[in-house]
């Protein structure tokens, strides 16, 4: 399994509209600070932010984690991400997942067996590299062990989102030790920095709520542990009750999944994350601002 040695997490950045400009600025600082990396998240125009990547930067690894399938052909796909590959001289990396139910369902799109989606989707890009040229290294979007095989069977890497940092090694273990080396792992990691703790961690259940109203991460938690929590969060669903949400979300459970407290319990964490052998990529927030100030404090906590 790869791994960067550096301390240091990558950096998760997204190409906020009106705010682009200053967001790349901020990406080559982070190369400039010597980040790990920077995923580009679906939430922002992915793949236009990593042309610009491409040429903004020179030294720094970046990926998209993830980009839908759903969003592009696959041979659309395939010459954009080889075009990024030459032109970044080979620090791009593809991420690719079938995204949730309620992204595709606005879409329009008809969806079939996440299994054999992707797997059709990776075997049409490969045809097509020897037209639209060499691929980047394929990175499959992951939570649970069927997702992680598939991974390791007909990608080069796979990326959570959330992951229980409890649960991680029980599911490393299903990657074949024939595989480990050269296989790249990295999860998402919500992150908020401040000194007082219940306020950063009232930011991230804020995070949470989004993920936890989606059965396929419902499903991710109870299979780490989280029992009890899911029965409750399910519980408030069924009576159409989401305030209730945050409240259901124990700070053991949350604490499992992000990192809310001042900057050494940061720093302690994203090591924590490094030691089971999964790249960290911090996905910042804040509780005084957004993207580009707790983009800041993170710079600040490893100055």
């Amino acid at each position: 399994m790869v791994v960067s040695p550096a301390s240091l997490p990558a950096l998760s950045i997204v190409a906020v509209a009106r705010k682009r400009a200053a967001i790349i600025e901020l990406a080559v600082e982070a190369e400039r600070r010597g980040f790990a990396g920077l995923a580009l998240p679906s939430l922002g125009a992915t793949m236009g932010l990593a042309v610009s990547l491409a040429h903004t930067t020179s030294t720094i690894p970046f990926w998209t984690s993830i980009q839908p399938i759903y969003y592009s052909h696959p041979v659309e796909s395939a010459n954009t991400a080889a075009h990024i590959h030459e032109i970044s001289g080979g620090r791009f990396r593809f991420g690719i997942g079938v995204s949730h139910g309620p992204v595709t369902s606005r879409l329009g799109v008809t969806t079939g067996r996440p299994l054999s989606d992707i797997t059709d989707y990776v075997e049409r890009m490969r045809a097509n590299e020897r037209f639209g040229g060499e691929l980047p290294p394929l990175w499959l979007a992951t939570l649970r062990n069927r997702m992680l095989g598939l991974a390791a069977g007909i990608a080069d890497g796979a990326v959570w989102a959330n992951a229980s940092l409890t649960g991680i090694s029980r599911q490393l273990d299903e990657v074949p030790s024939a595989r480990r080396e050269g296989f790249s792992l990295a999860n998402m990691v919500p992150v908020v920095i401040d000194e007082d703790i219940a306020a950063a961690r009232a930011i991230n259940r804020r995070t949470m709520t989004g993920y936890v109203i989606l059965p396929n991460y419902r499903n991710y938690w109870r299979t780490a542990g989280w029992v009890e929590e899911m029965d409750a969060i399910e519980g408030a669903l069924d009576r159409n009750d989401r305030e209730a949400l945050p409240g259901l979300m124990s700070d053991a459970w949350l604490d499992d999944c992000t990192i809310s407290g001042p900057p050494s319990l940061v720093r302690d964490r994203l090591e924590q994350w490094y030691a089971t052998g999964v790249e960290p990529v911090a996905v910042m927030s804040s509780t005084s601002g957004g993207q580009a100030k707790a983009i800041g404090e993170l710079f600040d906590a490893f100055a």
